[in-house]
């Protein structure tokens, strides 16, 4: 059984960074494609940033382009997401999903087959 676990969450100050994690098991993480997602309190889910499965290409939403990276380690079966410069805006929860091989609309979470189970990340004086 696939799983999905994120992890490096917190409470954070605007301008600060964080990087959050997602370590999979269960799967060949290096044949998956790997999306990072975020849901705040009364929206729906949106497109945070992605990688493909050769980690050739990768994705951002327009609203953390330049403040957010992406990155995975297959030897450590784990996808990141480095995020610099917070702002309030970008307090959600933020989820990873595993698409195998994907290259295409990875910004739609339907395509993905596997989801974890969250991390809070919250930007606040």
């Amino acid at each position: 059984q696939a799983q999905l676990v994120e992890a490096g969450g917190g409470l954070v100050q605007p301008g600060d960074s964080l990087r959050l994690s997602c370590t999979a098991s269960g799967l060949t993480f290096s044949s998956y494609s790997m999306g990072w997602f975020r849901q705040a309190p009364g929206k729906e889910r949106e497109f945070v940033g992605a990688i493909t499965w050769s980690g050739n290409t990768k994705y951002y939403a327009d609203s953390v382009k330049g403040r957010f990276t992406i990155s995975r380690d297959n030897a450590k079966n784990t996808v990141y997401l480095q995020m610099y410069s917070l702002k309030p805006e970008d307090t959600a929860v933020y989820y990873c999903g595993a698409v195998p091989f994907g290259g295409s609309g990875l910004d739609v979470g339907r395509k993905y087959q596997y989801w974890g189970q969250g991390t809070q990340v919250t930007v606040s004086l």
